[in-house]
């Protein structure tokens, strides 16, 4: 009875990250740990390691993969409302030290080409400059895109994206921060228009 009880158990926790939105406070570990490994799709989230708000490991993962906050702006006062607003990313240790570095404000330095997934989308940022956070600070507004779900693929060599299109509006990949060492590949998934539509 006791083996039976622990597998039931055992199945509830990987499921967690992709059961409906769990009750309870936005910075309590139950509504994070969902929040943050439903970023990547089952297969991966299920088993990732997850951050806390402050950094600290909420649930340690069995492969490799870490999911945590992905906006760079302050979290309000008892978390993010919402999954989207929060940000979340899940990438490996390579996409892990990647956005550490672009975050510092270091150009990335990566061993190899990687991938980190945003199926909560972001909440918005300009598509050609990097840390434009308020679409009013924007160049200009026609290349301010709030994402929805996504796939990025982060390269070890960002001059191998120079002349691929950084159009957001096809459905199609594009080059997001073209020209700069911050360029990655936007992979829409379903849902990516959910908060902007295509012009």
């Amino acid at each position: 009875m006791k083996k039976r009880y622990w597998l039931v158990a055992l199945c509830a926790a990987t499921s967690l990250a992709h059961a409906g939105e769990p009750e309870g406070p936005h910075d309590g570990a139950e509504w994070q740990i969902w929040a943050y490994s439903s970023a990547a799709p089952a297969p991966l989230g299920t088993h990732a390691t997850v951050l806390g708000l402050d950094g600290s490991v909420l649930r340690e993962g069995s492969n490799g993969w870490t999911c945590m906050v992905g906006n760079p702006r302050p979290a309000p006062e008892g978390g993010w409302p919402s999954a989207h607003d929060a940000m979340p990313v899940c990438t490996d240790d390579v996409g892990m030290k990647w956005m550490n570095d672009f975050m510092s404000g270091q150009d990335p330095d990566i061993e190899r080409d990687t991938f980190m997934w945003m199926l909560h989308g972001d909440v918005g940022e300009d598509n050609t400059t990097a840390g434009v956070l308020d679409k009013a600070d924007a160049k200009d507004p026609s290349q301010w895109i709030e994402s929805g779900p996504h796939l990025m693929l982060l390269p070890a060599d960002p001059s191998s994206l120079d002349g691929m299109s950084d159009d957001f509006n096809t459905g199609a990949p594009y080059v997001m921060f073209p020209g700069t060492p911050g360029a990655h590949v936007m992979i829409p998934t379903d849902g990516y228009y959910k908060y902007q539509d295509p012009r």
